[in-house]
């Protein structure tokens, strides 16, 4: 069973549908925190930002200030209680760091993912044993690290891809993510052949991008990246680039747009399914 939609996401759409109402009533945030008798403009830009969690008072105050029309006002009043519902979503994704938390609550209630990763393979199709090793060489940069809880909380969020009605998963992976030395042979052996099972999934689609492809006119990959695309088409697609300390989230069209594109060159220069599965076998042979 689908999760429901992720708080993050609807406090992203409820943030752009707020801005969208003030600036069709031609007013400021001055006017509106004015008319409220709101302290100072930051509560009511965080909210149109997607930067806080609402409170439901508040929001049906500004629908109020708005004059939002009855049928337009249920329909902002449901984003705005899915926004607000972080409770139940972390009882649901259970003891997990606040980075994984926030990857696990975009897969659960995506519709769609597509994955580029240039250094390692996605968390996604990491195997138990490429995951320890993934985090416990993280422990020199993050210093003090669970290594079993964030080892089990990667492996937890691979259910989406085996659920009823999971979200349909695409990655196109570098080949050298796949042969990096200091991953051990048996460890690469195991995790190749993990990612030839799960190419076998209906929902799942793998491409090995090889070092000899020239991407769409040698165009250069800057980045690793995930997109995700969501049930109701008016929650915003989002890409979420990870850095070394924190995971930065690009909303809007034209930054989506972008990396969408990019997204089918990187597709287009990998080698398709079965040819991407061959070289899966030949690798395991050769580690």
């Amino acid at each position: 069973m689908a999760m429901p939609a992720s708080p993050t996401i609807r406090r992203q759409r409820l943030g752009g549908e707020l801005r969208r109402l003030r600036r069709a009533a031609t007013m400021t945030l001055e006017q509106v925190c004015d008319q409220l008798g709101w302290a100072s403009t930051s509560k009511l830009s965080r909210l149109e930002l997607g930067q806080s969690r609402p409170d439901l008072a508040d929001i049906l105050d500004l629908l109020d200030v708005y004059h939002v029309v009855p049928a337009e006002r249920e329909k902002l009043v449901i984003i705005a209680r899915d926004a607000a519902a972080t409770r139940g979503w972390w009882k649901a994704l259970g003891s997990m760091g606040q980075r994984q938390r926030g990857y696990t609550e975009l897969e659960a209630s995506a519709a769609t993912i597509f994955e580029y990763q240039q250094l390692l393979v996605p968390g996604l199709l990491q195997t138990p044993e490429y995951a320890r090793l993934r985090v416990r060489s993280g422990r020199d940069v993050y210093g003090d690290l669970d290594i079993n809880a964030d080892t089990l909380a990667r492996t937890a969020r691979q259910e989406v891809l085996r659920r009823e009605h999971p979200p349909h998963y695409e990655a196109v992976i570098d080949e050298s993510a796949l042969l990096r030395a200091s991953v051990p042979p048996e460890t690469r052996r195991g995790q190749l052949r993990h990612l030839t099972a799960l190419s076998e999934l209906d929902n799942v689609t793998i491409q090995v991008l090889p070092l000899e492809a020239v991407v769409h006119d040698s165009f250069m990959p800057h980045t690793s990246f995930s997109l995700y695309s969501f049930p109701d088409p008016a929650d915003p697609r989002t890409v979420v680039l990870e850095t070394l300390t924190s995971d930065i989230h690009l909303t809007d069209d034209e930054d989506v747009v972008l990396y969408a594109r990019i997204g089918r060159w990187l597709q287009q220069a990998a080698l398709p399914v079965d040819d991407s599965r061959d070289l899966l076998a030949k690798l395991v042979a050769e580690s």
